[in-house]
């Protein structure tokens, strides 16, 4: 009796789609509410800091005067607060892909690179 149970089990997944997908062959796709990860148009940035005061850990930094914004990502919990609080410029959104695991904790900085560097001009003077 108990291989009859197994050969309706065998037969019912030889002729079946896998549970799984194949996935180095076919990626997944993200349905397009994923919390990802936060992308940034840094160029778009006006460095007002709405984004650092709703994030609940913290996880945001901005400094105006050097036009630098960064983010530490195993800090931050996809949340979107931050999107939400962007709503003067939309700088900054949700990406529907998780980021790359990481083994070291390393913030990802973000700089315009229209600022000149002050720092090269002082030190030839």
């Amino acid at each position: 009796m108990a291989s009859f149970k197994i050969a309706k089990t065998v037969l019912k997944n030889l002729f079946s789609k896998p549970a799984t997908l194949m996935y180095p062959i076919k990626l997944r796709e993200y349905s397009k509410n994923t919390r990802g990860h936060i992308d940034i148009v840094i160029e778009d940035c006006i460095y007002c800091g709405l984004c650092v005061r709703k994030c609940p850990t913290g996880a945001i930094t901005v400094t105006k005067a050097e036009k630098k914004w960064e983010i530490d990502r195993m800090g931050c919990i996809q949340c979107g607060a931050c999107v939400d609080a962007c709503s003067v410029k939309k700088c900054l959104s949700m990406g529907n892909t998780y980021s790359a695991p990481q083994t070291t904790k390393e913030k990802d900085v973000f700089q315009d690179a229209r600022v000149p560097d002050n720092t090269t001009d002082s030190q030839n003077s």
